[in-house]
């Protein structure tokens, strides 16, 4: 019964590590949590703006948004502009187990990690090369949108052998975002959600305009109704175009599993980037893993 899947094509990176935790017995939560740690902490992936070497903020710091959710009592914890730590999902999940409240932001998330026992880490040490070059080339701009077109949100959702679903999710958000500004990604229903008596869902793309319809919310509950995952990820998908228009086109991407461990995808999304040198992808590119599946796979929604 056990399966993962993560969004975007470098997701499944974690989907590999989700797998073998899911096999020596972890639970769902600990395998979401720890495949999506591992890619945080490592800034070889922070170009794909998650964690360590993500993007900073148009003031040039690092804010990481991070949550979990798991569906089986519908516990949620999450963090928003979270600076100083590289590893925000492991925050998000003390948030959950060890915080009276369910999100914490800002100062008060790094003083709740500190806390905690996480180490923190100077501004200069959690960017890369690469990230403070591009953040030099915003500085000297009036008008930073034309340097990037889109974001991605590393989502990972896990059904372990014993029947029970979770979701997590990291961003560094939108590069150059405004100080303190909060996509979708950590806000229940909307980047993430979970629910044990149908499934589980995650969101990546323009969370500005994404959060409004909570979708990762609507597409489990249309699960409930006994829709197939990617005909409710598609519904949802569907909808926001419907409300929103395309012009500007409006980027979506979303995934979904039911308690059966089927998974499905919808999307606007018309190119995903490769990973690891492979050549990018027609649609929206994301990684699955299935009990009978020897190895994960990366599909192509399109």
């Amino acid at each position: 019964m056990a399966a993962c899947a993560a969004t975007w094509a470098f997701g499944i990176d974690a989907v590999k590590i989700c797998k073998n935790l899911l096999q020596t017995g972890d639970s769902c939560l600990d395998a979401v949590e720890k495949s999506i740690r591992i890619l945080e902490d490592d800034p070889a992936y922070g170009r794909y703006l998650v964690g360590k070497g993500g993007m900073p903020n148009a003031a040039g710091t690092l804010q990481l948004d991070a949550a979990l959710m798991e569906g089986r009592s519908l516990q949620y914890g999450g963090v928003a502009a979270l600076e100083g730590i590289s590893t925000p999902i492991s925050v998000a999940r003390r948030v959950m187990q060890g915080s009276p409240h369910s999100l914490l932001v800002g100062q008060g998330a790094l003083e709740f990690a500190k806390k905690c026992g996480f180490t923190t880490q100077s501004n200069d040490h959690l960017l890369t090369a690469q990230g403070r070059e591009e953040y030099e080339k915003f500085s000297h701009r009036l008008h930073y949108e034309s340097l990037f077109d889109k974001h991605d949100t590393l989502g990972v959702i896990a059904l372990d052998r014993h029947g029970q679903i979770a979701v997590g999710v990291s961003s560094s958000g939108a590069p150059f975002k405004a100080v303190g500004r909060v996509g979708d990604s950590p806000l229940p229903g909307a980047g993430l959600y979970a629910d044990d008596k149908a499934g589980a869902a995650c969101a990546t793309g323009d969370g500005d305009k994404m959060m409004r319809f909570c979708p990762s919310f609507h597409v489990v509950q249309l699960m409930k109704q006994g829709l197939s995952p990617s005909e409710c990820c598609s519904s949802v998908v569907a909808e926001m175009v419907e409300r929103l228009g395309e012009d500007p086109p409006l980027e979506i991407g979303l995934i979904a599993m039911n308690m059966q461990g089927e998974i499905g995808a919808g999307s606007t999304v018309k190119i995903s980037g490769g990973h690891n040198g492979s050549s990018s992808y027609n649609g929206f590119a994301y990684a699955v893993w299935q009990h009978d599946c020897e190895d994960p796979k990366i599909l192509v929604h399109s």
